[in-house]
């Protein structure tokens, strides 16, 4: 029996192929609407709940009591939506190498597989649709069926939480609709630092960090994490130490 009961994964970077295209969404829309912003400082703040984002950028560049602040926010908030949704309507989405046989592996060792993600419901539902990964999730995105036809047991956006990351209320959402009471049952997966700060909030058994993402060892390094990993498969190992 699993020691283990949930893994968390989060989307793009992670289990979903991205190769920089959201970092370019957001470039698009930064360049739309006459923001200055570092690539660096952009990628500092990936995993983020999306909106927070342009929050944090225009508090930066205007000040929050600036009259206009709610109108530019909103104005790049929507062109980013705008792109990022045509983007995986047109281009679809791919998982990484490995992913569906790490979710077969969870599965075969009755362990729930829940995505959380800084995308709002709207992209993230263009996502799980173009990957087939909706199949047989109800009106809530859950099923708690690991025999079934179903890929995944739970999909979080951030759109469901008060707070997104770092905060840790999605990996608490997702336990709490997969019925697993304890956070060191559970093991988190996510390729930006804000993954790796949540995991900690949330203080889950193991959190780790991808380097196949949008994120190196250096820039994740900093952050508190048990380990990382190269490959999605890795994980497979991973979780049969921690189940020994």
């Amino acid at each position: 029996m699993s020691k283990l009961k949930l893994a968390v994964f989060d989307m793009a970077g992670t289990t979903v192929q991205d190769h920089r295209e959201v970092e370019k969404c957001f470039f698009d829309a930064i360049t739309a609407t006459q923001l200055d912003i570092t690539p660096s400082k952009i990628n500092s703040m990936m995993g983020w709940s999306k909106i927070l984002v342009f929050e944090t950028i225009w508090k930066e560049a205007i000040g929050e009591n600036h009259p206009s602040f709610h109108a530019k926010v909103k104005e790049s908030y929507d062109y980013f939506c705008n792109t990022l949704e045509s983007h995986y309507e047109t281009v679809g989405a791919k998982p990484y190498d490995g992913v569906l046989e790490v979710f077969e592996f969870c599965k075969s060792q009755n362990i729930k597989i829940a995505l959380t993600t800084g995308f709002y419901r709207k992209v993230t539902d263009i996502i799980l649709a173009k990957l087939g990964w909706d199949k047989g999730l109800d009106s809530q995105y859950l099923s708690l069926d690991n025999t079934g036809q179903n890929i995944i047991n739970c999909s979080i956006s951030s759109s469901d939480v008060i707070n997104g990351r770092p905060t840790p209320e999605m990996i608490q959402l997702a336990m709490k609709k997969c019925q697993v009471a304890d956070p060191k049952q559970v093991i988190n997966l996510g390729d930006t630092p804000s993954d790796l700060q949540s995991a900690a909030s949330a203080q889950v058994l193991y959190s780790v960090g991808s380097l196949y993402g949008t994120h190196n060892e250096s820039e994740l390094t900093p952050f508190a994490h048990d380990r990382l990993i190269h490959q999605p498969t890795d994980l497979i190992g991973l979780i049969q130490e921690l189940n020994r």
